[in-house]
């Protein structure tokens, strides 16, 4: 049975500021969880409501009810069960050959498919405005479907960080060059912007090329493309070549 004060904390850790607290955060859905012990994070407990499911060595499993799952999920339909895993330490920012640059990303699912998208592609870093939404939100966790175990997502200083960078900056823009005549650069950071602002002004004065992608129909009701979208459509046709 689960204390009042465990419940309180659980249920704390949909906020930033109390997974920070407690250095956690919540990982749900039996595909995630069965993907956890061949990943570098570390589990501190595991809830169940079916612990004879759980075969983790050396990981704590309580046994809990129904309605205690509920109280402490996320999801509107839980599992059986649920991991608390420790936030990882600060990773060292070193560029790779292609990355994914966020600028001011918010919508928790534009971030979680952004980096299933990145693990679909095998880009191994995505680099993240200090206000782009936390990778560890809950929502976001759920929409990258066991993806950010296997991609290093980092938070800085975005200007400072394009200034210095040795890889080339595209950005997206609609007065871009076309994708699918773009040339790829070696090493290239893809940048993308805020859900309604796009590429903040800043960040733009740091671009080395824009890009864009080209509406081929006719409607104009459909004023812009969502960027996770975007982000899929620019990365199949990087590929492609």
């Amino acid at each position: 049975m689960l204390t009042a004060h465990t419940i309180k904390i659980l249920q704390s850790l949909d906020k930033k500021k109390f997974r920070q607290k407690y250095n956690l955060f919540l990982v749900e859905g039996n595909k995630i969880l069965r993907e956890l012990p061949n990943s570098n994070y570390k589990i501190k407990e595991i809830f169940s409501t079916d612990p004879e499911k759980i075969h983790f060595p050396d990981v704590p499993v309580t046994l809990i009810s129904e309605n205690e799952l509920k109280r402490i999920s996320f999801l509107q339909h839980p599992k059986d069960s649920l991991a608390v895993c420790h936030l990882p330490e600060a990773k060292n920012l070193q560029d790779k050959n292609l990355q994914l640059v966020l600028d001011g990303i918010q919508d928790p699912g534009n971030l979680g498919t952004m980096i299933r998208l990145a693990d679909w592609f095998g880009i191994e870093q995505i680099i993240c405005s200090e206000d782009t939404v936390d990778a560890y939100n809950p929502k976001v966790i759920q929409a990258s479907m066991g993806s950010f175990l296997r991609v290093n997502i980092i938070y800085t200083d975005l200007c400072r960080y394009l200034s210095e960078t040795e890889n080339t900056n595209v950005g997206t823009d609609m007065e871009g060059e076309n994708i699918y005549s773009f040339k790829k650069p070696g090493k290239m950071n893809l940048i993308l912007g805020n859900e309604g602002n796009g590429i903040r002004p800043e960040t733009e004065n740091l671009l080395h090329q824009k890009i864009s992608i080209p509406r081929f129909g006719k409607s104009q009701s459909t004023e812009s493309l969502n960027v996770s979208m975007a982000a899929g459509i620019i990365l199949g046709q990087l590929f492609s070549k």
